[in-house]
């Protein structure tokens, strides 16, 4: 039950989910780090506002002050700021290219949006063991088992080697859909004609959840994804069950 809990939402939650993969590890850190800057802008424009409406007000300051602007403070506040952008530009930039980078893949999996469920093809797998393609249907209410989370069970999950470059292929077979699952960073848009690519690499083993991210139509909340992440052998032992 934890290893569901540590890679799906919670009732409430405001924050990230654990991370599984180094680009999601990059986007936590650099939210960190935004945040503190954030933060800091935030107070520090808060404690100017607030000086000027104590002090600059008619009762204590009848007075105009014949200042109407000020050539250091003028640069001050323009250079700062452009700073602080270079700063947040920097290792943003560094993400983007990080994200869009595609490592010469062991594994290519490709996954079609349907109205609505998702269709997955693994067609780069050895001579002797065979392609492999599966269609994954939300499991229903009435057939969860305990422990298995509603709207987000699937009857065929995906099975991945961690530890692994990994191509993942996402196109749509209707309309628009988006294949997103948190954990490992992953929000790829599913257009009808058109294949869309990203790559992924597992830190670790666990059960990773998403969903459909693009509104596809009443079924569009049917739609989630599961995951999960083996080690290579029990991925090859999977494999070769799956196509037995």
């Amino acid at each position: 039950m934890s290893t569901y809990l540590l890679d799906s939402s919670s009732p409430w939650q405001l924050y990230f989910q654990d991370p599984a993969t180094p680009v999601m590890e990059g986007i936590v850190n650099l939210h960190h780090d935004l945040m503190f800057f954030l933060t800091f802008i935030l107070f520090f424009v808060l404690v100017l506002l607030f000086r000027t409406l104590y002090y600059f007000q008619y009762n204590s300051n009848r007075t105009a002050n014949p200042v109407i602007h000020g050539t250091v403070i003028e640069i001050v506040w323009t250079i700062i700021p452009s700073l602080i952008l270079v700063i947040v530009a920097l290792p943003s930039f560094a993400l983007l290219y990080s994200i869009d980078e595609v490592i010469d893949p062991s594994l290519t999996v490709k996954c079609t949006g349907h109205q609505w469920y998702w269709s997955y093809e693994y067609s780069d797998s050895s001579e002797e063991i065979g392609a492999l393609n599966f269609d994954s249907y939300m499991v229903p209410e009435d057939e969860l088992e305990l422990g298995e989370l509603r709207l987000l069970e699937v009857d065929n999950r995906i099975v991945l080697p961690m530890g692994t470059h990994i191509r993942v292929l996402v196109t749509a077979a209707d309309v628009l859909h988006s294949w997103a699952v948190p954990s490992l960073g992953i929000k790829v848009d599913a257009c009808v004609g058109r294949l869309n690519e990203t790559s992924m690499f597992a830190l670790r083993e666990g059960v990773f959840y998403g969903q459909c991210s693009e509104i596809c139509g009443v079924g569009h909340a049917n739609m989630p994804i599961v995951v999960e992440t083996v080690s290579v052998n029990n991925y090859i032992q999977w494999l070769v069950e799956k196509n037995s």
